[in-house]
């Protein structure tokens, strides 16, 4: 038995990395899942090795008319369900060099709180996940070429950069009934990133 058996879930930004994670680990749980990203032929790639279970559609977020497929509404008619939204620990603190970045991370992390309170007389839960570096096509760009990401990852309590999976794994906690009463909050994932760095410490061993 699945822990999803019986639900539907939406997953944007599914083409690739942690969105693709998620599609394949909500249907390995018995969930439905409707993949959606702007990248509209790697996200049918994706939902065509998902099988039956899946369903791919172009998604593109900066298009308002694309979103005529709102979720809260199916949701209170359903009568409940859980939605959880993905920022980042750059939304739990500041970082040079990325204003616009850390900005839209930091009001995710708002948004959240805010449906939370709107929607929970709906049976809607609402949370938010905040992951630190994750082996995805993202950290591979070019904007990233300045920085030492050894030097990143070796600076925390976990020294080593997350996957894609892991981050999965969480997302499917607060997605599935395990997560029954939890609402509004923030869930970090990060190696221990945001706990403080390593490099100053003192060896205790």
């Amino acid at each position: 038995m699945g822990r999803l058996d019986g639900k539907v879930a939406l997953i944007s930004g599914a083409a690739r990395g942690q969105g693709e994670a998620e599609a394949r680990r909500f249907v390995a749980e018995g969930a439905r899942v409707v993949l959606g990203d702007v990248l509209e032929t790697e996200c049918r790639t994706v939902g065509e090795s998902l099988g039956d279970a899946a369903r791919a559609i172009r998604l593109d977020v900066t298009r308002e008319e694309d979103w005529s497929r709102a979720v809260v509404p199916a949701m209170r008619e359903a009568g409940g369900g859980s939605i959880v939204n993905i920022s980042s620990n750059a939304g739990m603190e500041g970082v040079q060099g990325v204003i616009g970045y850390v900005a839209s991370k930091w009001a995710i992390r708002g948004m959240t709180k805010t449906a939370a309170l709107e929607l929970g007389r709906f049976g809607i839960r609402v949370n938010v996940v905040c992951p630190g570096g994750v082996a995805t096509p993202m950290i591979g760009a070019s904007d990233f070429d300045s920085i030492d990401q050894d030097a990143v990852w070796s600076s925390q309590p976990i020294s080593r950069v997350g996957q894609p999976e892991e981050i999965a794994s969480l997302v499917l906690f607060l997605a599935s009934d395990e997560s029954s009463y939890s609402t509004g909050a923030e869930f970090v994932a990060d190696g221990g990133g945001l706990a403080g760095s390593t490099a100053r410490g003192v060896d205790t061993n």
